[in-house]
């Protein structure tokens, strides 16, 4: 059983956060139902915190100590949990006091000797900043291995695909609709904390990396945001950004503020990256404006310049015209060249199957011709790699490449 309370406040307490008057309400609501746990949607300091739990008897926890609680259940891989930890102890380090108000703190002791008390809060202090010392160069090393990453993908050209979107939007489900996966995907808060990555083909034949990232929130506590920078790197390293929102959420305008905010903080602007709103949950509207949204979605895939589209990742509605804005968004600085081989080069065919995307091949008793579509990074590898027997071609020329 949960109770909830409202308190208006004009101006912050600096003992209890909240005026007097309602400490007392509250702790005469605590006294009748016993809570263990007293939640406060706010953020509250070590004293107010201390106070709080003199005055109501329960353990109180505000909303910075509630999402690193949430975290550290769905934490699952040894990067996850280091993230974890490492905001946890950054929130808990200014709050040690708390841990010893039992000991003798302000009591001398002989000579320059402080109180037992204080002895161990140093102690515990000392012990903490080694501990958050060691963990951030275990992320480091983490930050390492998936640049090293994000560079071997790069050698294999497949462009990265992320999603990102407030906790709870349905990124998971639309992750797991898209590239028949089965990632974790429930309707509770953060229930995605570690990045996860899988290959997806378009209609056109590309295949990209879709990338599923944790769920953003509003007020996102400043430790986590740092914390969890290595995780959201994959955002920052995306080709295209697909911002997935709940339509049918009351607070959709509002959430949408608080994702976009959070990814200024992160230096990613939606007017200078590639970025697609996906206005998910349709099927949870009412009918006729799911029917308009899906009307919409058909009109906008004339438009070259459409970025936002209405899906249903629960029951697939609007996912073709999603993955024809991401093919025409990638295809609009790829270009197209024509490639000739030696019928015995192997080993330049593998390459260039490996590292492009073939769109056309054909064999004569002398050579085999290549059709091959990529970005202009991949056509300046494709011209070291092959010098002189690269034809740039045309838009307008692609159709009769190979018949020239």
């Amino acid at each position: 059983m949960a109770e909830v309370e409202i308190a208006t406040i004009a101006r912050a307490t600096p003992a209890t956060l909240i005026g007097a008057g309602k400490v007392d309400e509250l702790k005469a609501l605590c006294q009748v139902i016993g809570p263990e746990v007293v939640v406060v949607n706010a953020a509250v300091s070590p004293v107010q915190q201390r106070n709080l739990e003199k005055a109501w008897g329960a353990k109180v926890l505000d909303r910075t100590a509630l999402i690193l609680e949430i975290f550290g259940e769905r934490a699952k891989t040894r990067e996850g949990r280091l993230q974890v930890e490492l905001a946890h102890l950054t929130y808990q380090r200014s709050r040690l006091v708390r841990s010893w108000t039992h000991l003798e703190r302000q009591r001398g002791g002989f000579g320059f000797l402080g109180g037992p008390g204080e002895t161990q809060i140093e102690t515990d202090r000392r012990l903490i900043g080694e501990r958050i010392a060691k963990i951030k160069r275990e992320l480091e090393e983490v930050k390492r291995t998936r640049g090293l990453h994000r560079q071997a993908r790069k050698r294999v050209p497949y462009p990265v695909v992320a999603l990102v979107g407030y906790t709870n939007a349905g990124k998971s489900t639309l992750f797991n609709r898209l590239t028949e996966s089965e990632v974790l995907a429930k309707d509770m808060l953060f229930a995605t904390l570690d990045p996860t990555m899988r290959g997806l083909k378009l209609p056109s034949g590309r295949r990209i990396i879709l990338s599923d990232t944790v769920g953003f929130i509003a007020d996102l506590p400043t430790q986590l945001v740092a914390a969890f920078r290595a995780t959201l790197e994959e955002v920052l390293e995306a080709d295209i950004i697909l911002h997935v929102r709940d339509a049918a959420h009351d607070e959709s305008e509002a959430q949408k503020a608080d994702v976009l905010k959070v990814l200024h903080e992160l230096d990613v602007h939606e007017d200078e990256r590639s970025m697609v709103e996906v206005l998910n949950k349709i099927d949870l509207l009412e009918p006729d404006v799911r029917a308009a949204q899906i009307a919409r979605n058909l009109a906008k895939g004339r438009m070259l310049t459409a970025k936002e589209v209405a899906v249903s990742a629960l029951t697939g509605a609007g996912l073709d015209s999603l993955l024809e804005i991401i093919d025409r968004l990638l295809g609009n600085e790829e270009r197209t060249m024509r490639l000739t081989l030696g019928v015995a080069d192997g080993a330049g065919l593998a390459w260039a199957y490996n590292n492009g995307r073939v769109l056309e091949r054909r064999e004569t008793d002398r050579a085999i011709y290549l059709v091959i579509a990529g970005d202009p990074e991949i056509i300046d590898r494709f011209s070291a790699h092959f010098p002189g027997r690269l034809d740039i071609i045309e838009p307008d020329r692609r159709r009769c490449a190979l018949s020239s």
